[in-house]
């Protein structure tokens, strides 16, 4: 139980639920969102489009920064934007109003929502969000936390919930590795949708080359775990909304000959209630990711295990929402609500 008198999976369905009234805020928020272009999501699919329906829906304002658009003048965040509406139809999703150069802080919430490479670009938006942060933006997720977690190392923050890893930039070291569990997945460290990931068998003929590409001759780092079988039942995205479990999560399962079950590779998502082992792992990164303020994160757990944390722009929304006739952002506003009114 907690101080609102519901036990806690109770309370996250109430925030997720579309049946349940909610209040109006106080006073409608600036929400200005960083995104890729807009004109070329899939709308169902989008999660960044499920908030900013959200937002709409709330009475909130909603601001596109153009692509490129963040800036500093002087010691100030700005960004290149324009009045932005939408809707939910596939012939025509969203309206721009006319662009203009309007400084970050307070009174405006930003959704950093730009898909990885996180690459210097990245970082260096990050940066200028830090300044719009003290300028008393709320910007979500946390700039900070945005350079500190990259989405592979910051699942053995929890090294209780990983299966056997190693991080190394030695191919001899990854090729031991491969000896010992038989069975291994290589991935790169800034990879996304499932790009560059490896499935290697002990003594496969293509491993040294495979190792020579990933290690890039010794000089990348590469991530190597343990093959879990359970993959063929999904790859779950679990999605955390200001520390607390969504009740539903996202299995990814694989289809055809291919092991990877992201959706981006032909994955076939199906959405499931979540596992007492999902809500054990969910309890352990939770607490430190809305500390962090990480405010919306996606876990992705293979079987009993986490193998990554997402932070820069976790998805599964629509998925999860259609499946279950959820809205999980309208708890993910709440929490920004609540945030923002903190802040004010």
């Amino acid at each position: 139980m907690n101080a609102t008198g519901f036990a806690r999976p109770t309370l996250v369905r109430l925030l997720t639920s579309r049946r349940i009234p909610r209040l109006q805020p106080a006073m409608p928020l600036d929400i200005v969102v960083v995104m890729d272009p807009i004109a070329s999501i899939r709308i169902a699919k989008d999660s960044t489009f499920a908030m900013l329906l959200e937002a709409q829906r709330r009475g909130h304002r909603l601001w596109y920064v153009v692509p490129g658009g963040l800036f500093l003048r002087g010691g100030e965040a700005v960004a290149r934007m324009a009045p932005l509406s939408v809707r939910d139809d596939p012939a025509g999703w969203f309206e721009l109003g006319e662009v203009a150069p309007m400084a970050l802080g307070r009174g405006h919430v930003v959704l950093m929502r730009k898909d990885p490479p996180v690459d210097a670009e990245y970082i260096h938006d990050t940066q200028i969000l830090g300044l719009a942060q003290r300028a008393g933006a709320l910007v979500v997720n946390d700039p900070q936390g945005l350079r500190d977690y990259n989405e592979k190392l910051a699942a053995l923050l929890f090294p209780e919930c990983c299966p056997p890893t190693l991080v190394t930039r030695d191919p001899a070291s990854l090729k031991a590795f491969v000896a010992e569990h038989r069975r291994t997945v290589l991935k790169p460290l800034d990879g996304m949708g499932g790009r560059s990931i490896f499935l290697v068998d002990h003594g496969e003929a293509n491993s040294n080359v495979i190792l020579e590409t990933l290690t890039q001759g010794g000089t990348s780092l590469a991530m190597a775990q343990r093959f879990l079988p359970e993959i063929s039942e999904g790859d779950k995205r679990i999605l955390l909304v200001d520390g607390e479990p969504v009740d539903y999560c996202l299995a990814r399962i694989p289809q055809g000959d291919e092991f990877r079950g992201n959706l981006a590779v032909g994955g076939r998502g199906e959405a499931r209630p979540l596992s007492e082992r999902d809500r054990w792992i969910a309890a352990r990164v939770g607490p430190e990711m809305k500390r962090r303020g990480m405010v919306l994160v996606g876990l992705d757990v293979i079987g009993d295990y986490l193998t990554e944390v997402n932070v820069t722009s976790p998805t599964c929304i629509r998925e999860i929402d259609a499946q279950f006739g959820l809205n999980i952002s309208s708890g993910l506003f709440d929490a920004i609500e609540a945030r923002a009114a903190t802040a004010a």
